[in-house]
């Protein structure tokens, strides 16, 4: 029950992050690109949703929409929107005002073709380390949202309904709650390491100072 539980919190958490990935990085690539009011306005969305903890964003979400996995999936993603795009504009702008992005210009290359063929390559690895780490919060939201009851609905397992369900049977049973909780803190302390680990490996910066 806890591998069937991984496997939807898994499902969750990579589709969210997806939705994040494509949207948020488009987003923020546009900004940095264009520049002026566009990139303006969208930070200024990004904003306002940062305004939002990541959980308290996906509850408002889900109790719109109604419960379910594709509502908590729909949720997740919407936060991580924002999260990506300004990540990807700040790493952006940096990589705009690169000696190799004029000399592009120069070559007569439009904003459109420099964002695929120069910028976006360059900022792959900061997208990537955020990726893993908004994989373990969008566990971690999915999980609260299930716990809630708006996340994932039964007959489909858990790890959040697990320790929702556990909570019967607490005194008598510990070790039900104990196995899923057990898994939702590896997956995310897993995952947190892994986006460390990446980073370290990934940042040039810390490469040259080793």
């Amino acid at each position: 029950m806890i591998m069937v539980g991984a496997q939807n919190s898994l499902i969750v958490g990579i589709v969210a992050v997806g939705i994040g990935v494509i949207l948020g990085v488009g987003l923020g690539l546009w900004a940095a690109a264009r520049r002026g009011w566009t990139e303006e306005l969208i930070m200024r969305f990004s904003d306002f949703t940062f305004a939002f903890p990541a959980v308290l964003s996906a509850i408002m979400t889900t109790a719109l929409l109604g419960p379910g996995a594709v509502n908590s999936i729909l949720a997740i993603g919407i936060y991580n929107i924002p999260v990506f795009a300004r990540i990807s504009r700040g790493a952006a702008n940096a990589i705009w005002s690169r000696e190799y992005i004029m000399a592009a210009k120069a070559a007569g290359k439009g904003r459109f073709r420099i964002t695929i063929e120069h910028v976006l390559p360059n900022i792959t690895s900061v997208i990537v380390v955020q990726a893993t780490i908004s994989f373990a919060i969008a566990i971690l939201a999915e999980a609260a949202l299930s716990y809630l009851g708006i996340g994932t609905q039964p007959p489909e397992p858990s790890w959040g309904r697990m320790l929702n369900d556990a909570q019967t049977y607490a005194t008598i049973k510990p070790f039900l709650a104990i196995f899923p909780g057990a898994a939702i803190f590896l997956a995310v302390l897993g995952l947190n390491m892994l986006g460390d680990g990446l980073r370290d490996i990934l940042d040039p910066r810390l490469t040259r100072g080793r």
